[in-house]
């Protein structure tokens, strides 16, 4: 725990993230022990866990390394310069943020990135991956979880959540990305694409093809 933690104070972290994990050494080292003890799984369906500062916890590092190792794996399935993603996300606290992050990272990866201009529900993100063309998609939202935690779902390029083998694929992409030096993190921004009404009429108008 020790070591995880002095590789974020002497690493290339935000200030005050290095002032965060200060402060929660003096006043509640336990939590900064649970902050630290683990890496936060990239499970089958992605990432789940409490929002704060550490590697078993969510935060702009854990969704960056994620996304890194997602990336790398899309770009060896489809070529690089191939790619194309969807990144949407739901009202939480922190949604808004996770998911630029997650974009920008995708972007400085050479990927083509549709950007939903603000929250959309989850199954428009399924949609707007087959609709575009896309070879897989990020929605951050943590579902049923109480407030403290946030999420971030990986999707492949038929609209749902990724099965095998491409769900033990990323999963092992993203184990090897070891920091947040690993990351990165911007230099791709013209790769973002903003999406929002064009989208909404095209969801609506399929949804309401479905009706009896």
């Amino acid at each position: 725990i020790q070591q995880k933690i002095d590789s974020w104070l002497n690493g290339s972290y935000e200030q005050s993230v290095k002032d965060q994990i200060k402060k929660l050494q003096s006043e509640n080292p336990d939590e900064l022990a649970d902050a630290f003890y683990k890496n936060l799984e990239f499970g089958t369906g992605g990432l789940r866990g409490i929002m704060g500062v550490g590697t078993n916890r969510m935060n702009k590092y854990t969704i960056g390394m994620a996304t890194q190792g997602y990336a790398n794996y899309l770009n060896q399935s489809f070529g690089q310069g191939n790619v194309k993603v969807v990144v949407g996300h739901d009202s939480r606290n922190n949604s808004r943020f996770f998911a630029e992050t997650t974009a920008n990272v995708f972007a400085a990866n050479g990927i083509k990135v549709y950007l939903f201009e603000a929250l959309r529900p989850t199954p428009e993100l399924s949609f707007a991956i087959r609709y575009l063309g896309c070879q897989g998609g990020v929605v951050c939202t943590a579902s049923h979880n109480p407030k403290e935690y946030n999420g971030y779902k990986a999707y492949w390029d038929d609209g749902a959540q990724m099965v095998g083998p491409h769900d033990v694929n990323t999963i092992k992409e993203v184990e090897k990305i070891a920091s947040a030096d690993d990351v990165k993190w911007s230099g791709g921004e013209s790769n973002i694409t903003l999406i929002g009404k064009d989208i909404d009429d095209a969801y609506i108008a399929m949804v309401k093809g479905l009706s009896v």
